[in-house]
Formats: structure tokens, C-alpha cells, sequence
């Protein structure tokens, strides 16, 4: 069998035949979720996704015979780089038949660029950072993935650990039914958190869809201040903010976002889950938006009965009195009370002691775990 070629990606056919790849290689997968084909090509589009504006981005093709076998992603993240003083390059949108050779070429020509670049360092997998799918799967392959979480073959981890690449950092997802959630959770556990909250003079509210460009700048605010001791964190930029706010905001139910204020009127703790787009996208198919796929879309979202807590900070100086706590309950009885039947948390950084404890002492199970992988380069290569 011939070897497989790699090619550089940058045409606007090649683009969305980098997109549809994954469309034939999940054929079979009952679990992978089919994107909008629209979407995911304006994510890679560098005028118009504003994360381009920090950072350097290459896609690369594999074929053999004429045939696409693969596709990969190799980033530059300028921010990360400045932010911790680093030399890193990212892979992402890593897809692969299972095959060593075309594994290996395609991660291949991420180095390659990478050290052109002038990078030390190859993480990922990461389309394109941490503030967006990122992680391989390598444990809980039997359920879809929820919105924004990503799913993969089993043998992908073997084909990128062939290569040299050692886990750096793993993430973990919690599941949980609502409602086993709210009967087990320990009462004592929570009425001392509420009281501690109380003493504080610490008021825990749900986000004003009226006022959505001002509650979005009090999470701007606290998730610069909250996720900033994370390991991977690089802040979003305001513009990058207002392109996510602008893609979900139709979506986000405000009973699912909850704010946190000290008695001053201050933000010190955000929380926000959101429903799983994901069912919505698997009962429709995905594929093309236009001129019947929204429309689809649209019809089984109103089948969604479960939710993804995707994002929960508080800043340093409150920490440790229970405010987390009470984001998980009063979160879990407000998606109970509008018809969602499970919630993930996810995801949760290995190294996040407190969170891992406060997931499973609430009910969480933990079903899924994705690792980030990372590889040191050499000029040689």
C-alpha cells in the first residue's frame, strides 16, 4: 500500500474537505455528534473566529491514493506563550483512520511547523486552546459527548503515544440523574455553606436575560480573576467573549446561570450550564445548516432533557466557604425544574483537588476522562 501525503490546507474547498472528513471516518460511531458543516468552517476561519488575532494556525490533510485518511491542526497561541513564558505550540482537530504511518506524518508536519515557528513544546490535543474542545478521550466511550466536549476513536491514544507523546494533564467529566443528585446530596453539608454564605452577606442570583450585555461583563470580570491560577488558563479577550456569547445566547437559559455578589454589589463567583446542544445535534444529523438542517435543529431542541455545568469560578479571597457548593444544588434544582433530567460537570482538571471533592460529595460520578498530551521537540526533526 502506498504511503500517506501530506498537504497543506489554506483553500476554501479544502477547508470543508477538512471538516467533512470526520463525517465518513464516525460513520459508525452511534456515540460521535455531527457538527454544522457551517460552523466548523467559520471557526477556522481566520477573519472571522477573533482567537486568530493572538495566534498562528496551519491545517494539514493526509491522502493515499487521492483519498483524505487524516487531518490535524498545529497552533500557535501567542497569549499562552507571553502569559507563561513558553515556547508552545498546540495540535487539534486530530482525525486518523487506524493507521501508524498516517498518524505519524500527520503529527509530523505539526512538529515541523511547530519548530518553524520557533517552538520547544507540542501540546494536545487542543481545537485550538483550552477555552474551547479540547482533550482526547480515553475513558467513557459508550455516551455521546455533550456540548463542547469531544469524542474519539479508542486507538487514537496508541497512535499519538507512538509518536512520543507523554500525558500532561488529564480532565475528568461528572454525570449525574437531578434528581438522585438532590435526594443524596448531604444536607448538613449544604445548610453549612448556606449559613456561611448568609454571614458574609453573600447574595447568589440568576442572570437577568434583560440586561445579557451586562451580566456578561460581570463574568468577564470574574472569570479573569477566577480561572487565572488554572493550569493551561490564557483569558479570552473581550472580543472573543462576545463571539461565543454571540453563538450561544439564544441558547443559554438564564435559570442555569447564577452570579454570585458580596454585599457591596461585587461579582466574586459565576456559574453557568447550559443545555446540551449536542442532542439536538445528533437527532438532526448535523451537516449542512441550510436549507433543512436548522430547521431540524431547531425541532429536537426541544427534546433536550439534560445539561452541561460548563464553567463555575470564585474569585481567591472567597473560596473555601461554600459558594461552590451551593452552585451545584441550586443549579441541579433549577434544571430539575425545567424539565432536564441529567447534568455533566466537566471539565475538571485532575490537579483541582477541591472540585474533584465537591463533584462527587454532590452525586457526581465520574464517567469520562480526557488527556492532554505533550511532547518535547528538537531541531533535528
Amino acid at each position: 500500500m502506498n504511503e500517506a501525503k501530506v498537504e497543506i490546507v489554506r483553500d476554501k474547498k479544502g477547508v470543508r474537505d477538512f471538516v467533512t472528513f470526520p463525517f465518513a471516518l464516525y460513520r459508525d460511531d452511534p456515540n460521535w455528534v455531527p457538527p454544522f458543516i457551517e460552523e466548523r468552517v467559520d471557526f477556522l476561519d481566520r477573519h472571522k473566529n477573533p482567537f486568530f488575532e493572538h495566534a498562528r494556525c496551519e491545517l494539514f490533510m493526509a491522502r493515499r491514493e487521492g483519498k483524505i485518511v487524516g487531518t490535524i491542526a498545529a497552533v500557535v497561541d501567542d497569549f499562552h506563550n507571553q502569559l507563561y513564558n513558553e515556547r508552545l505550540a498546540a495540535f487539534g482537530f486530530f482525525e486518523c483512520i487506524d493507521d501508524a504511518q498516517v498518524a505519524a506524518c500527520l503529527l509530523q508536519a505539526a512538529e515541523r511547523w511547530a519548530i518553524q515557528q520557533g517552538m520547544t513544546v507540542v501540546r494536545g490535543p487542543l481545537s485550538l486552546s483550552t477555552n474551547q474542545e479540547c482533550g482526547l478521550l480515553i475513558e467513557g466511550f459508550d455516551t455521546p459527548p455533550m456540548i463542547m466536549m469531544t469524542h474519539n476513536p479508542r486507538y487514537y491514544a496508541r497512535l499519538i503515544e507512538a509518536n512520543g507523546y507523554a500525558k500532561a494533564m488529564d480532565l475528568f467529566a461528572y454525570i449525574g440523574d437531578l434528581d438522585d443528585r438532590l435526594k443524596n446530596a448531604p444536607p448538613k453539608f449544604f445548610r453549612v455553606a448556606h449559613k456561611a454564605i448568609e454571614r458574609q452577606k453573600i447574595r447568589i442570583r440568576k442572570a437577568d436575560a434583560r440586561r445579557f450585555a451586562q451580566e456578561l461583563e460581570l463574568f468577564r470580570q470574574v472569570y479573569q480573576r477566577a480561572w487565572n491560577e488554572n493550569w493551561g488558563f490564557v483569558p479570552l479577550t473581550n472580543k472573543e467573549i462576545n463571539y461565543l456569547a454571540a453563538n450561544f445566547k439564544q441558547w443559554l437559559d438564564p435559570h442555569l446561570i447564577l452570579i454570585a455578589e458580596n454585599e457591596k454589589g461585587e461579582p466574586i463567583g459565576v456559574s453557568i450550564a447550559m443545555p446540551d446542544l449536542h442532542q439536538a445535534l445528533k437527532w438532526s444529523g448535523g451537516g449542512n445548516l441550510f436549507p433543512f438542517g436548522a430547521l431540524k435543529f431547531l425541532w429536537y431542541s426541544r427534546r433536550i432533557n439534560q445539561a452541561r455545568l460548563f464553567a463555575m469560578g470564585v474569585v481567591e479571597e472567597y473560596r473555601g466557604i461554600g459558594i461552590d457548593a451551593v452552585f451545584y444544588v441550586e443549579t441541579a434544582r433549577a434544571a430539575l425544574a425545567r424539565g432536564y433530567k441529567r447534568m455533566e460537570g466537566s471539565w475538571v482538571l485532575e490537579s483541582n483537588t477541591m472540585m474533584n471533592r465537591i463533584s462527587e460529595r454532590v452525586g457526581g460520578e465520574r464517567y469520562k476522562t480526557y488527556r492532554i498530551y505533550e511532547k518535547a521537540l528538537s531541531a533535528l526533526q
